[in-house]
């Protein structure tokens, strides 16, 4: 029987960009198309990942804007986070800037595990940040990137999938980092 491993996931963006949709249609399958705005939820969802079983907690938060203060609940504990913009709001993609920015603060690590994620492609038409963008702004924070639409689930699954690998290869690059060696 395989060993369950607990990930702790914040999901963090400015307000309007998708956060509740995204982990709604990863937990339940379907996109909501009304709701009341998030003050805070929580979900949960075991991940088999090959061999291995995550029991995945997800903290979905309510929007942030540049000026917020980010709760040490965000920070403890925490194994990872999913940053969160529309493709549609340039604000949005520059309030990331800003909570990335306040995280690697927060945790004082050179790597953090992010997957920045690029909400709402399927309305390309009224698109203001452009994927590759979104793509450089990853590769400056050494994370992953992808761009979804939790209305068409587009790549709803996989980025959850990804942050817990993203846990996985930061974890292991610290502890590389830091083995002792007798001699």
């Amino acid at each position: 029987m395989p060993l369950v491993r607990y990930r702790k996931v914040v999901i963090l963006g400015y307000r309007s960009v998708g956060k509740t949709s995204l982990a709604h249609q990863f937990v339940e399958g379907e996109f909501l198309e009304g709701y009341d705005p998030t003050v805070e939820n929580t979900y949960s969802k075991i991940v088999t990942l090959g061999k291995d079983e995550f029991h995945l907690h997800l903290v979905d938060t309510a929007g942030q804007d540049e000026y917020s203060i980010l709760p040490y609940s965000f920070i403890i504990g925490v194994h990872g986070y999913v940053l969160v913009y529309s493709v549609t709001s340039l604000h949005s993609f520059q309030v990331i800037e800003s909570l990335y920015q306040k995280l690697h603060e927060g945790h004082g690590k050179t790597r953090l595990p992010v997957v920045l994620v690029g909400n709402k492609a399927d309305l390309s038409p009224d698109r203001e940040v452009q994927a590759v963008e979104g793509k450089k702004l990853a590769e400056s924070w050494g994370a992953t990137f992808m761009e979804s639409s939790a209305r068409e689930n587009q790549l709803t699954q996989s980025i959850f999938t990804k942050v817990i690998q993203e846990i996985a290869r930061v974890e292991n690059s610290y502890g590389r980092e830091r083995r002792c060696h007798l001699m």
